[in-house]
């Protein structure tokens, strides 16, 4: 009988995304964070997009909101294929 073979695991995750994710995990714990309006240069498309709330100084208008995620116009399940189907049953392996 032939082995199954395993499906190829592909890379989900771009350098840097780990290391913004943990600061937006901190940001929201630490009541940081903000949904901002935007619109995309290259399109014109508004979007929201969640930022982190950069108020490391001691004067409200220095504050600065860095973009770090960005919500889908319209529905997610019909516009990405997932990395995986069942990613319970795939760690498993």
């Amino acid at each position: 009988m032939a082995r199954k073979a395993k499906p190829k695991r592909v890379k989900t995750i771009v350098d840097g995304h780990k290391e913004n994710f943990e600061c937006l995990r901190k940001a929201f714990a630490q009541g940081d964070v903000c949904l901002a309006a935007c619109t995309l240069l290259a399109t014109g498309e508004k979007v929201a997009v969640i930022c982190a709330v950069n108020n490391d100084t001691d004067k409200e208008e220095n504050i600065q909101l860095v973009p770090m995620a960005m919500f889908f116009n319209g529905n997610p399940y019909e516009l990405l294929e997932a990395p995986m189907e069942n990613p319970k049953k795939e760690a498993a392996k």
